[in-house]
């Protein structure tokens, strides 16, 4: 059943409470951030409120590309892996009993319930050669002698994958929950393997949830900067490692805010774009 569409001032008072909200959070914030971005740095840390592009065309060079490359890349990287393990995962998760379902959910929140430097120190520690994993395999024989296994790019992939897998599981759950069980069975009567049901008839019936399950993840690993910091090397930090040093370390807020403003815009380029594929194939 389909809302009628609003036809007076007074049926758009709902909306009236999140409007401020958003606009207090957020627009207001991002408009004083899009200014500074244009304000002119001063030596000593200071700047002046003026309109030039110098933080863009800073931010426009080969090593700030490639930062961001990198950036998008790790981010897209860490979206695809957890989409890959997570989507199997859900699915099967959503069929077994409901004891195990909760067994589970309580497991992955307890995960979220860790910070981020918790998360990275626990990390370092697993990957160290002093007590990490690298002994455990020594004691079963699979190497020689125990290995740092960080500060490389593994490490740091690993830390971000650990981090938004339990994301990813809590926003497919509900759709694989409410899934139609006799699609699979219908599917399974007509001959056709269960992998292949699967992937011809699951995955293409949550096609928009698998969309934005990626787009979140993407746009969580873009703004992670912790984990670059602990598990990886510099060349391993993304754009939001560099942002906090540019605000923090090196006193350039103008330039921080051009950075961080195309993050913002990145970001909201990546749900315009979900909107609209899900407006299409609403439409189809």
């Amino acid at each position: 059943m389909r809302a009628d569409a609003p036809k007076r001032a007074a049926d758009y008072a709902p909306l009236a409470f999140p409007a401020l909200m958003l606009t207090v959070f957020f627009v207001v914030p991002f408009g004083i951030m899009v200014m500074v971005s244009f304000f002119q740095r001063q030596p000593g840390g200071f700047y002046t409120p003026d309109f030039v592009f110098s933080s863009y065309e800073r931010f426009l060079s080969a090593f700030f590309g490639g930062v961001l490359g990198f950036s998008l890349g790790l981010a897209a990287l860490v979206a695809v892996i957890c989409v890959a393990v997570g989507f199997p995962f859900a699915y099967e998760l959503a069929r077994t009993r409901r004891r195990v379902q909760v067994a589970w959910l309580v497991a992955l929140l307890a995960v979220l319930s860790l910070s981020e430097v918790i998360i990275g120190f626990a990390w370092s520690t697993l990957l160290s050669r002093t007590a990490g994993i690298s002994n455990l395999l020594v004691w079963l024989g699979l190497m020689e002698k125990p290995t740092a296994l960080t500060p490389n790019f593994g490490a740091v992939l690993t830390g971000m994958v650990y981090q938004a897998f339990p994301y990813t599981v809590l926003v497919l759950y509900p759709a694989m929950a409410r899934l139609d069980p006799t699609l699979m069975e219908a599917s399974r009567t007509l001959g056709a393997h269960p992998l292949r049901a699967f992937l011809t008839v699951v995955v293409p019936a949550l096609r928009n949830t698998i969309l934005a399950t990626f787009i979140m993840v993407f746009v969580f690993a873009l703004g992670s900067y912790l984990l670059p910091q602990l598990l990886g090397r510099p060349q391993h930090w993304t754009l939001s490692v560099l942002i906090t040093d540019q605000a923090v370390y090196q006193s350039n807020l103008p330039f921080a805010a051009a950075m961080a403003v195309f993050l913002v815009l990145v970001t909201l380029s990546l749900v315009g774009l979900a909107l609209l594929v899900g407006r299409k194939e609403s439409a189809a």
